[in-house]
C-alpha cells in the first residue's frame, strides 16, 4: 500500500524538509523551529508516527523510521550525553567484548531506556567530570564520545561499567596514552584509588612515556591501603609504594596482558 496517498500536504512538506536537510533525529522543540513551509502542530508528528514515517524514541524525541544508529540515539537522549565506559572502550578498539547495552555518560539524572531492542544505561557524573569529549562519525551519524584517556580514567573510576577488571587491565596495557591528558582527567575525576591503580600499572608495564603521570600518581598516594581489584577478595601482596593490596598478583596481571583475545 502506498502510504503517501494518505499524507496531507503539510505532512509531505515536513518529510520533504527532513529529506532535503538530511535530518534523521530531532526533538519536538527542534521541529517547532523547522522552516518547512507549513504550520507545525504536535499532531503532525504523532500522525506521521502512526503512519510509520517517524518513530518516537521517547516523549518529545523522534527519528526517521529507518534510523537506528545506537550511539547517536543514546547521546541524543541524554543532556550533555557522551558514549563512555565499556562502549567507548570497544569503539576505541581497546576491547573486543561487546556489552548488551550502550553506556552513556551524562551530567543529568536519567532513567535507563530501551529502544528498538537496544538498552541504554545512563551514568550521571558531576559537571566538572565532563571533560575529554571528542566526536566520532559525520553529519547525522556524528556523536560525542570520551577520548581514549578519559575512557580509561572513567573506567578506573567506575570499574563496574568497564566490562570486567581483566578487560580494563588489557585496555590500559594496549592503549596509546598521553601522560598530560591522564593527569588532567585524573584531577577532574578526583579518585585517588583509581590514580594509584593506574600509576601502579604504568610502572609495572614500564610505560616510560607515562613517567610524568607516574610521578603525579605517586604524589597522590595516601596512607590508606586500597584493593587493586575493588571487587576482589581482601588478600594478596602489599605494595607499600602504591599503598595497594595486590589481590591480583603481578604475575597474574602480566599473564592477563600476554594472553590477548
Amino acid at each position: 500500500m502506498n502510504m503517501t496517498k494518505f499524507l496531507t500536504l503539510e505532512q509531505m512538506d515536513f518529510l520533504k524538509y527532513l529529506e532535503e536537510e538530511e535530518i534523521q533525529i530531532f526533538s519536538l522543540e527542534d521541529a517547532r523551529k523547522f522552516d518547512f513551509g507549513g504550520k507545525f502542530t504536535n499532531g503532525l508528528l504523532e500522525n506521521l508516527t502512526r503512519k510509520e514515517f517517524l518513530v518516537r524514541i521517547e516523549r518529545g524525541k523522534y527519528c526517521r523510521a529507518n534510523f537506528r544508529d545506537e550511539n547517536v540515539i543514546g547521546t541524543f537522549l541524554a543532556q550533555n550525553g557522551a558514549v563512555a565506559y565499556w562502549s567507548a572502550l570497544n569503539l576505541h578498539g581497546l576491547t573486543e567484548q561487546f556489552s548488551n547495552k550502550v553506556f552513556i555518560q551524562t551530567t543529568k539524572l536519567k532513567k535507563d531506556v530501551e529502544f528498538a531492542g537496544v538498552k541504554y544505561q545512563f551514568v550521571k557524573i558531576l559537571p566538572q567530570k565532563r571533560i575529554g569529549i571528542t566526536f566520532n562519525g559525520y553529519g547525522n551519524y556524528k556523536y560525542p564520545i570520551t577520548d581514549v584517556e578519559k575512557t580509561i580514567v572513567d573506567c578506573f573510576d567506575l570499574p563496574q561499567y568497564s566490562g570486567g577488571f581483566a578487560e580494563l587491565i588489557r585496555a590500559f596495557y594496549n592503549a596509546n596514552l598521553n601522560a598530560d591528558k591522564l593527569i588532567e582527567y585524573s584531577m577532574a575525576v578526583s579518585n585517588v584509588a583509581a590514580v594509584k591503580r593506574m600509576g601502579f600499572l604504568a610502572e609495572l608495564f614500564e610505560k616510560k612515556h607515562l613517567n610524568g603521570f607516574i610521578s603525579f600518581a605517586k604524589s597522590k598516594v595516601n596512607r590508606s591501603y586500597t584493593l587493586f581489584d575493588t571487587f576482589g577478595i581482601k588478600r594478596g601482596e602489599i605494595s607499600s609504594d602504591w599503598r595497594l593490596r595486590l589481590n591480583v598478583s603481578k604475575a597474574d596481571i602480566m599473564q592477563i596482558v600476554q594472553h590477548q583475545y
